[in-house]
C-alpha cells in the first residue's frame, strides 16, 4: 500500500483517540475539557469490548473493606508480575471512578436500602464488585459515557473507521494515523497526541467472548511503528462461556458463581474443590484449567453450571443469560448450563508508563491494548473496567498538556512494503483468519508445550510469508494481517517463557520460577529485526 498523503482527505485535531471502549471514552472526555478530539470507532460507537463486559467494576466501598486488601488481592492473583505502584494507583482511585461514572449517568444495582449492591467475585477477599442490571455492567457504562461524548462539542466521532497504521514524522514522533473511513475510503488524521484504545485480541482464538472487532489492531500497529510490546503470552481465558452450537460464546459472568452457582461435570459431581481450596471462587486461570482437565477425565465437551442453589429468582438476577439460554431451550433456574473456557482478555500489550506513554513520542496506549503493569500474569475479575476509567482519565489529562505535534501536512508518502499480487492468485483472508484462530486454540490455548509452540510458530511463519507477499487490498486484509502478526508474537513469547505463571501454563514446565522468570517478556523492534528480552522485576 503506497499513497501520497496530499492526495487523500486529511483531518487535523489536537487529540486522536483510536477506540471507543471505556478507556478511550474516558480519555476523550477528559481531553475534551480542553482540547479538540477525534474518536475513531472501528464499528458502531457502542460496539466495543466494554459493551460486552458482563462482569462488574471493583472498588473499595464496603465498611469492612480497605485499599490494602484490594491491593493484596490484585498482587496475589497477578503472581509476582504486577507493578506495585500501578496497583496502588488504580485501586486507590476506585471510589472516585465509581463517583465519576455515577455523575456521568451510569446506574448501578442497589439494595432496598439504597446502598450499592456489592458482590464478591473470584480472587477478591471482600464484596467490592458493583454491577448494573445484573450482568450488563459494561453496556450501562458504555451508554452513559457515549451520551457524555456526544454532548461534548469538542469531541468528533468517526464511526466505522478502521485505523490501518500510525503516522510518524521525520523525527520519529507519532503524528496521527491513516485509516479507512467506510463512507469515504482512505483518510489521514493528523494529531498532536494519539491514544491507542483499541481493545484486546480475543479473535486470535476460535473460542472467545470478545466481539469480532477484537483483532489486536492496536498492538500490531504499535509494533509496526517500532513500539515496545510486552507480556503477550498472558492470555486470560474466561472459564465459563456458554457452549451451545449456534450460541456464539456468551460469557457467563463470574457474578453467577459469586452468588452461589456451582460447577459440576456430566455426572453431576461438583469438582472445583479437587483443584483449589476456594472452589468456584478460585482465580480464573485455575478454574479454566480445572474445567479443561475435568472435560478430559469425563470425555465431555463442557462442564456445567448449576444455579439451583442460588437464592432468589435467577431469571431476574441474570436477565440476559436467561434470555439467551431460553432461546436454546435451557431454563437456568432448572437446567444445568453447558460451559467451557474461551479467550477473554489480553493481559499484555503496548508497554506504557504510569501516564500511559509508550516508547514512541506522541503515542499513548490505554485499556486492554496497553500493558500498564496492573494485572501482572493474571487479571483479577472486575479490575479491567476500573483500569479503563482510571487510566483513561490519566491519559486524557496527559494528552491535554503542551502544544507539540503537527500543524501542517507532513511531506512524505505513507508506505507499507508489499509486492503486487498476481492476477491469477488471491489471498482468501477469511480462510487465513479462521485457520489462525483454530491453530491458536489448539496449540497456544489454556495449556501449552514446547512441541505445540514450535508447531504453531512454524505454521504462522509460513502463513506470514504467504500473506505478506500480497498487497493488502482492503481493511479486512489489514485486520487479518494484524491477527497473524500478534498471533506470532503471542506464540513466541509463550515459547520463550519456560515456566508456568498465571494464565500462562506450560505442561512441560508446570512450576513457577521466580529466580529466572519474575520478569516481563519484551519485544523491541530494531533496525535488524526484533529483540525478545526479559525486563526483571527483582529490583522493583
Amino acid at each position: 500500500m503506497d499513497f501520497d498523503l496530499r492526495r487523500i482527505p486529511i483531518y487535523c485535531t489536537d487529540v486522536l483517540v483510536i477506540g471507543s471502549g471505556v478507556s478511550g471514552l474516558a480519555a476523550a472526555l477528559e481531553a475534551g475539557n480542553r482540547r479538540d478530539v477525534i474518536v475513531c470507532a472501528k464499528a458502531a460507537l457502542r460496539e466495543t469490548n466494554t459493551a460486552w463486559a458482563q462482569g462488574g467494576i471493583a472498588a473499595v466501598l464496603g465498611s469492612d473493606d480497605h485499599f490494602d486488601s484490594h491491593r493484596d488481592d490484585t498482587l496475589n492473583v497477578g503472581q509476582g508480575l504486577c507493578e506495585a505502584d500501578i496497583v496502588d494507583l488504580v485501586t486507590s482511585r476506585g471510589p472516585g471512578a465509581l463517583r465519576s461514572l455515577t455523575s456521568a449517568g451510569a446506574r448501578f444495582d442497589k439494595l432496598a436500602s439504597g446502598e450499592l449492591d456489592l458482590q464478591r467475585e473470584g480472587g477478591h477477599s471482600h464484596a467490592r464488585i458493583v454491577h448494573a442490571q445484573g450482568d450488563q455492567t459494561g453496556r450501562e457504562i458504555e451508554r452513559a459515557m457515549v451520551e457524555q461524548v456526544l454532548a461534548n462539542a469538542r469531541i468528533t466521532t468517526f464511526e466505522r473507521t478502521f485505523a490501518i497504521d500510525l503516522l510518524t514524522d521525520g523525527g520519529g514522533a507519532c503524528i496521527g494515523a491513516v485509516a479507512w473511513k467506510q463512507d469515504i475510503g482512505l483518510v489521514g488524521i493528523l494529531a498532536k497526541r494519539t491514544v491507542l484504545a483499541t481493545g484486546g485480541a480475543g479473535w486470535l482464538y476460535r473460542e472467545t467472548t470478545n466481539p469480532s472487532i477484537a483483532t489486536a489492531d492496536g498492538i500490531a500497529m504499535a509494533f509496526r511503528a517500532g513500539v515496545a510490546v510486552r507480556d503477550l503470552e498472558f492470555i486470560q481465558f474466561h472459564p465459563t462461556t456458554l457452549y451451545v452450537a449456534g450460541a456464539g460464546r456468551l460469557l457467563v459472568s463470574e457474578i453467577v458463581r459469586g452468588r452461589g452457582g456451582i460447577l459440576v461435570d456430566r455426572t453431576g459431581r461438583r469438582f472445583m474443590f479437587d483443584y483449589h481450596a476456594s472452589g468456584e471462587l478460585a482465580p480464573r486461570d485455575v478454574v479454566s484449567r480445572a474445567i479443561v482437565r475435568q472435560m478430559v477425565k469425563t470425555g465431555d465437551t463442557s462442564a456445567y453450571l448449576d444455579l439451583s442453589q442460588i437464592e432468589g429468582d435467577v431469571r431476574k438476577l441474570f436477565p440476559h443469560l436467561a434470555e439467551v439460554c431460553r432461546f436454546f431451550e435451557i431454563d437456568i433456574a432448572r437446567d444445568r448450563i453447558p460451559v467451557r473456557p474461551a479467550a477473554h482478555y489480553c493481559i499484555g500489550g503496548v508497554e506504557v508508563d504510569a501516564r500511559g506513554r509508550t516508547s514512541l513520542s506522541g503515542l499513548y496506549a490505554v485499556g486492554e491494548a496497553a500493558s500498564s503493569g496492573l494485572h501482572g500474569a493474571n487479571r483479577i475479575g472486575s479490575n479491567s473496567l476500573l483500569e479503563g476509567v482510571v487510566f483513561g482519565s490519566i491519559v486524557g489529562e496527559e494528552v491535554s498538556t503542551g502544544n507539540e505535534g503537527p500543524t501542517t501536512l507532513p511531506r512524505h508518502s505513507y508506505r507499507r512494503p508489499v509486492r503486487k499480487s498476481s492476477d491469477s492468485i488471491r489471498v482468501d483472508t477469511n480462510d487465513v483468519a479462521y485457520t489462525v484462530r483454530s491453530l491458536m486454540t489448539r496449540l497456544v490455548g489454556v495449556e501449552r508445550s514446547q512441541e505445540q509452540l514450535d508447531d504453531a510458530i512454524a505454521r504462522l511463519d509460513g502463513w506470514a510469508r504467504y500473506l505478506f507477499s500480497f498487497e493488502f487490498e482492503n481493511d479486512r486484509a489489514c485486520e487479518v494481517a494484524n491477527l497473524v502478526i500478534v498471533a506470532r508474537l503471542v506464540a513466541e513469547a509463550a515459547r520463550f517463557r519456560r515456566e508456568s505463571r498465571g494464565t500462562h501454563y506450560r505442561t512441560d514446565f508446570p512450576e513457577r520460577d521466580d529466580v529466572l522468570w519474575r520478569a516481563h517478556t519484551r519485544f523491541t523492534p530494531t533496525a535488524n529485526g526484533v529483540r525478545l528480552s526479559l525486563e526483571s522485576l527483582q529490583s522493583k
